[in-house]
């Protein structure tokens, strides 16, 4: 979930089966860092991801996403993790300790979230269309990924060259 839609951890356990959205192939995140509006007042902010078939295939297979859906149920609006965020990061380390990935800030669930905007810079994303999807408030927080060296350099500028 986390390195397929580059959201953050807190916000994948609050997903709900409406929110996630299968003929359209996104998930649908309440964003957990914009919850004022500028009087300071509550408000809830979602943005909608774009994910692989694949990852919706598996949570309608493990969750019934399709036919809480259609019955329109009271599992609706229920969180599909009803689960605390520690809960979260422990299974993500216990993830990448039993996949033999060597210890370092990417062994993180940040660490996913900053591969889903790298990943999406090496495939041309827009910057504009990347800070929406990862719910960025100002550009400069997205143009970060933009900022590769090495190898990754050398890449994108061979794109550039054709």
């Amino acid at each position: 979930m986390l390195v397929y839609s580059g959201c953050r951890i807190s916000e994948a356990l609050e997903l709900t089966p409406r929110r996630v959205e299968l003929g359209e192939q996104c998930l649908r995140f309440r964003s957990l860092k914009k919850r004022k509006d500028k009087d300071g007042q509550p408000r809830a902010i979602y943005r909608t991801v774009p994910v692989p078939p694949t990852l919706l295939e598996q949570l309608d297979l493990v969750f019934g996403i399709r036919e809480i859906q259609q019955r329109g149920d009271k599992r609706l609006d229920l969180p599909l993790w009803p689960r605390t965020r520690a809960w979260g990061w422990l299974v993500v380390k216990e993830v990448m300790e039993a996949a033999g990935i060597s210890n370092g800030p990417h062994k993180t669930a940040k660490g996913l979230r900053h591969a889903f905007g790298i990943k999406a810079m090496q495939a041309g994303i827009q910057l504009n269309m990347l800070q929406k999807w990862m719910g960025h408030a100002d550009l400069k927080t997205t143009a970060i990924y933009a900022d590769a060296i090495g190898e990754e350099e050398r890449d994108i500028a061979s794109r550039m060259w054709g």
